[in-house]
C-alpha cells in the first residue's frame, strides 16, 4: 500500500493524481449537493471549411453563462447557439469536436480523458520503474495523445444517449413542418444553419437544401425532414410571393 501511494504521488504522477482527486471530489459534491459553482465557459467553434460547412458552434447557455453543475449534466450540443460566420476552423476547435468535448457534457468527456491519461501514465511508469526520472516525464507527455484517442473511442457510444436525454424532462420539440429563416447561403450538398421559432423561443439547427436548390441568406424556409443521422434537417424555400 505504501509503495502504491509512493507511485501515485511520485514526481511524475502527482499532477495527474491530484487532478483526478479534484475531479472525483467535484463529482461527489455535484451528485450529493448539486452545488452551483457559477463558472462561465464559452466555447466558440466557427465552421466554414472546404467540407462545405458554414456554421458557428457556440456551446454557451443564455449568453455564455454555463455553471459548473450544467457542465456535468447538460449536453453541450452544436445546436445550442448557431450563428452564421465566415472564419477558418481553428486547430483547438477541431480537437474539441473530434474528441467529443462538443456533443457530450464537457465535464464527462474531460473526466474520461484525465482518467485515461492518468491510468496510462501510472501503469506505464510503474512497469518501467520510471515514475521518478526523466523518462517518466516523457511517458506522461506522450500519454496525452493515446488518452485522447481512447477518450473518443470510449465516449462515442454515449453520444446517442445524451442526444436523447432531456435534462428538464420535457417532450422533444417537433420542428418538421415548421417555417424558419435560413442563416446561411446553401446549395447542392452544402450544410448551413437556420433559425426556427417555437413558442417564442428561437432554435438553431443545421440544414441542407432538400433538392440541392439555391437558398439565399435570410430566405424563408420550410423544414421537410430530418437526416438519418439526426444531425441536420432538409429544407426548401418558402417564399410567399
Amino acid at each position: 500500500m505504501s509503495n502504491l501511494i509512493d507511485i501515485l504521488f511520485s514526481p511524475v504522477n502527482i499532477t495527474l493524481t491530484i487532478l483526478m482527486l479534484i475531479l472525483v471530489l467535484y463529482w461527489l459534491v455535484t451528485m450529493v449537493s448539486g452545488v452551483d459553482f457559477d463558472v462561465d465557459i464559452d466555447v466558440d467553434v466557427d465552421i466554414d471549411i472546404d467540407a462545405d460547412i458554414d456554421a458557428d458552434f457556440d456551446t454557451n447557455i443564455e449568453g455564455g453563462n454555463l455553471d459548473f453543475e450544467d457542465m456535468s449534466s447538460t449536453e453541450l450540443t452544436k445546436d445550442d447557439v448557431v450563428k452564421s460566420r465566415k472564419k477558418p476552423l481553428k486547430w483547438w476547435q477541431v480537437v474539441l469536436i473530434y474528441f467529443n468535448f462538443v456533443g457530450l457534457p464537457f465535464m464527462f468527456t474531460f473526466t474520461c480523458w484525465i482518467f485515461l491519461w492518468w491510468m496510462i501514465t501510472t501503469i506505464t511508469t510503474t512497469l518501467t520503474v520510471s515514475y521518478e526520472n526523466t523518462f517518466g516525464y516523457i511517458i506522461m507527455l506522450v500519454g496525452f495523445f493515446p488518452a485522447l484517442i481512447l477518450t473518443k473511442i470510449f465516449t462515442t457510444p454515449f453520444k446517442g444517449f445524451f442526444k436523447n436525454l432531456n435534462k428538464d424532462g420535457d417532450a422533444p420539440i417537433e420542428i418538421i413542418g415548421r417555417r424558419g429563416i435560413c442563416l446561411s447561403k446553401i446549395k447542392d450538398d452544402k450544410m448551413g444553419s437556420a433559425e426556427v421559432v417555437v413558442d417564442s423561443t428561437p432554435l438553431s439547427i443545421y440544414v441542407k437544401s432538400m433538392h440541392g436548390n439555391l437558398i439565399e441568406f435570410r430566405e424563408p424556409i420550410l423544414i421537410i425532414k430530418q437526416s438519418k443521422d439526426k444531425n441536420y434537417y432538409y429544407v426548401q424555400s418558402y417564399k410567399t410571393n
